[in-house]
């Protein structure tokens, strides 16, 4: 007995120790990755100014940015990894090189993309933001430290004041057992301010969702080239070189006192028209295939994308009505291995895996296009370290409610793990179902706005109209005006 004990604790010793270097290299990974895209937008000259303590300061809230970064992609990931640990374990049940890959591994995956998660949101990234914006307290010593006790104390006072915010607002929800639990800072007050701040990335993933999803046709439409539609290219491409030609010439040339010319608007239209100039070229170095089946391959491939969404989430909202056990819950002891969390099998896993990562990358297209958040749109070398916090903060909140997300719409059946589970308003029929509905209406209202407006667009510039010296409203244009401009093309 005391052989197998001994043997039992190495046994857990071991993977205890695999489990915590997969995570360390895992987490490396992304912070290498995250450390990479990030010195790629920062701004230069924030850390290679004349004082160093400027540029330590920075470089440390740059530490703490990518940190926060790297926990978000980590978020990103964590559904999409359990689902298809679990579909591996199915097809290879008894593999020696797939022991390490159990619901342990997965289930301490989710603690740690959880408390590193809340730690980011609640005390790095603030603490970033006011170490940056520090400079000591009147009259002591200046340099690094005294940025550190000024950010600290800050940082303290701001979190005394979310607590008796949070206590506040459970006291006016809850009286007594507000009054009960006034010391119950652990089981009573951040899991009531996780779950606050989970609603609240919840509700910006149902604005930005929407309408990155209407949103991600245009993005698309713009990496790609477009097919010729009745549209003579050269004669296009030659226009646009004589109008650069024009607009160069009008720059180099200097003018007559007595012709007032306005410089700044001559270069918007001189680089408007070169750009134009540029992807007319790239349209024409084209291959066929690329320009006649890349297109339209990508614009189907998105639309069925986003209609198998709708109906998924349409599906969930039937099932909701007859089945209590479609809420999402939590979930202690992930059984991997023991069935498929999907109907189809692996496809439809894989489907599952697909559509979440769409559904991601969706919404931060929509938030980045939403004219509230527009102005955080980051730039190559040109963003500022507050924009990255700002932006870094962003993401935090899209990213740690996505696994909440994705379980709510019924887009996959894994349960939430962890402390993710353990939010009050799952529970609610009522949030959930109506959460439900709102999606799929905004869904269904963008995806129609944006493909009727995308076919009447590009009908009217394959029939020459989009060259009326007048604006032309939508109701303007009849049928038999398109018709007989496009025949006269043809022929």
């Amino acid at each position: 007995m005391e052989g197998d004990d001994v043997t039992l604790r190495e046994q857990l010793f071991h993977d205890r120790v695999r489990e915590t270097i997969i995570c360390v290299l895992l987490f490396s990974s992304l912070y290498i990755l995250c450390y990479l895209v990030l010195t790629h937008y920062r701004r230069n000259a924030d850390f290679a100014t004349d004082n160093d303590e400027d540029a330590t300061v920075n470089k440390i809230a740059l530490w703490l940015c990518t940190f926060s970064l790297s926990v978000s992609v980590g978020a990103v990931l964590l559904l999409p990894i359990s689902i298809l640990s679990n579909e591996v374990l199915l097809s290879f049940p008894h593999s020696y090189y797939m022991q390490w890959l159990n619901g342990s591994l997965i289930h301490g995956l989710w603690n740690l993309v959880f408390l590193f998660s809340n730690l980011s949101l609640v005390f790095f990234l603030p603490f970033a933001y006011f170490f940056t914006e520090s400079e000591g307290f009147a009259g002591s010593k200046k340099g690094v430290m005294a940025r550190v006790y000024e950010t600290a104390v800050v940082l303290l006072l701001l979190t005394l004041l979310v607590l008796g915010m949070v206590w506040v607002a459970s006291a006016l929800l809850n009286d007594t057992s507000a009054r009960e639990s006034l010391y119950d800072l652990w089981e009573y007050y951040l899991p009531y301010l996780y779950s606050c701040i989970s609603l609240s990335g919840v509700l910006l993933l149902l604005l930005c969702t929407p309408l990155g999803l209407s949103r991600m046709f245009s993005v698309t439409g713009k990496l790609l080239v477009k097919p010729r539609l009745l549209e003579d290219l050269d004669d296009t491409m030659s226009c646009a070189m004589f109008e650069e030609a024009a607009l160069s010439r009008k720059l180099n040339t200097e003018t007559s006192c007595w012709i007032n010319v306005n410089v700044d608007v001559l270069k918007t239209q001189f680089l408007t028209i070169q750009a134009r100039r540029m992807a007319l070229e790239m349209r024409r170095r084209a291959s066929p295939w690329q320009r006649n089946l890349g297109y339209p391959f990508a614009m189907l491939l998105l639309l069925a994308l986003t209609v198998v969404c709708v109906l998924i989430v349409c599906f969930h909202v039937l099932e909701l009505l007859f089945d209590e056990t479609a809420l999402p819950r939590g979930m202690e002891d992930p059984l991997l291995g023991a069935a498929s969390f999907s109907m189809f099998g692996s496809l439809g896993a894989a489907v599952q895996v697909i559509l979440i990562l769409y559904l991601m990358l969706s919404s931060v297209v929509g938030f980045y296009s939403s004219p509230l958040f527009s102005n955080l749109l980051p730039r190559a070398q040109d963003t500022t370290l507050t924009q990255i916090i700002g932006n870094c903060v962003c993401l935090l909140v899209l990213s740690s409610a996505l696994p909440v997300f994705s379980r709510t719409l019924g887009i996959t059946g894994f349960d939430l793990l962890g402390d993710f589970g353990r939010y009050n308003w799952l529970g609610n029929f009522h949030i959930v179902f109506l959460y439900n509905v709102l999606f799929a209406g905004l869904t269904s209202a963008c995806l129609i706005n944006t493909l009727t407006w995308a076919v009447q667009r590009e009908l009217i510039r394959a029939f020459g109209l989009h060259k009326l010296p007048l604006t032309v409203s939508r109701s303007a244009i009849p049928l038999k005006l398109l018709l007989a401009n496009g025949l006269s093309k043809i022929q």
